[in-house]
């Protein structure tokens, strides 16, 4: 039996374009397409689904309302399938907090042929949150082919030398942690920025996260946090008390004027099939940082940011990352922990601890 979804959205297009994506998708059968909560309630009571894809705004009871209640009654994976305004960038923000698993932007306009052409995408965030919260599933269909994985190279060309390290100051007091993350990673990251002290080192993210989510998603950490993130912009200075958030559709590159680090947000074609790359941002903070910065690794998806931190590692920075028992999706950190690029696997209780260590000298 496959990954049994049930589709939840007021919007007919979608229930018909979505749903027949996902029913000739390998690997998964459609339960039921349902126009709002409290119909899906209903056909919840005699047939639960492994994987819930969900939209925020419907009348009669509003998406974020019935994540709450399936949460609380039977924690089940939940795709949230949001239209790409401001309004829905906050409620889908405040749907990751409450547990969802992974957010799907969609426009006002052309709906079917944008659900069509992210087909691929579509179905492999069903089969991630399936993977991430229910118990190891059988054998895995393929999903549909995905488009040509590029390297870092299109956004940042390798530097000459061993990975890079030539280019970076020798060490300094100025440090910076990079931290790369993806599936489950906006519930990890507020748990390890809310942690931090206003004194630690300056931090910078890449988050796996549509256009427009991530200002949002940056404001909520902000109000939360004692340190102040925001979504990073051209010349941003990298400072202490401060995490940069790559904006969703665009790369972060770390560079230095003389002691000094900033940033630079940048267009360029998806790396690692992503745009924001944990791989491009690892690499620039390799090239401009080397020993004066750590890496961290955190739950998601696929293989981004396992070249990078190799190359950080290569230049001389102190890489970690989040252990599986603590990851939503032990993929990335596998990745990485297989390709020889991390020092140490950690809980993600502990990756606060690290990133202090960190403006102190750092752990060897």
């Amino acid at each position: 039996m496959g990954i049994q979804v049930m589709i939840v959205d007021d919007s007919a297009v979608v229930r018909q374009v979505l749903g027949g994506l996902l029913a000739a998708a390998p690997g998964i059968e459609l339960l039921h397409a349902a126009a709002d909560p409290l119909l899906a309630i209903e056909r919840m009571k005699t047939q639960w689904p492994d994987v819930i894809v969900l939209d925020v705004e419907m009348p009669r009871m509003d998406g974020l309302t019935f994540l709450r209640k399936i949460m609380a009654e039977r924690p089940t994976p939940v795709v949230i399938c949001s239209t790409l305004t401001e309004k829905g960038a906050r409620t889908s923000v405040e749907a990751l907090a409450a547990g969802a698993v992974a957010v799907v932007a969609k426009p006002r306009l052309d709906l079917k042929r944008f659900l069509q052409d992210s087909a691929g995408e579509l179905v492999s965030t069903v089969k991630a949150a399936a993977r991430a919260n229910v118990s190891r599933l059988a054998a895995r269909a393929a999903a549909v082919p995905p488009p040509p994985k590029q390297s870092a190279d299109v956004i940042l060309p390798a530097a000459a030398g061993a990975a890079g390290g030539a280019r970076a100051m020798a060490q300094t007091t100025e440090q910076v942690v990079a931290i790369g993350t993806s599936t489950g990673g906006t519930q990890a990251l507020e748990q390890v920025l809310a942690a931090l002290p206003r004194v630690c080192p300056g931090l910078l993210i890449v988050q796996h996260m549509p256009e427009k989510f991530t200002a949002a998603f940056a404001q909520r950490l902000d109000q939360l946090c004692a340190i102040e993130v925001k979504e990073a912009e051209t010349n941003d200075r990298v400072r202490p008390g401060r995490a940069l958030i790559a904006p969703g559709g665009r790369h972060l590159l770390l560079r230095r004027a003389g002691a000094q680090y900033f940033v630079e947000v940048v267009d360029g074609p998806p790396v690692s099939r992503h745009r924001p790359s944990v791989d491009v941002l690892f690499r620039s903070v390799a090239r401009c940082a080397g020993a004066n910065a750590l890496g961290i690794i955190m739950t998601g998806m696929g293989d981004d940011g396992a070249a990078g931190l190799l190359e950080m590692r290569q230049a001389g920075a102190r890489t970690v990352a989040q252990d599986e028992a603590s990851c939503v999706v032990y993929g990335m950190p596998r990745e990485a922990v297989r390709r020889g690029a991390v020092d140490k696997s950690v809980p993600l209780a502990a990756i606060e601890r690290e990133i202090v260590a960190q403006g102190g000298g750092g752990l060897r």
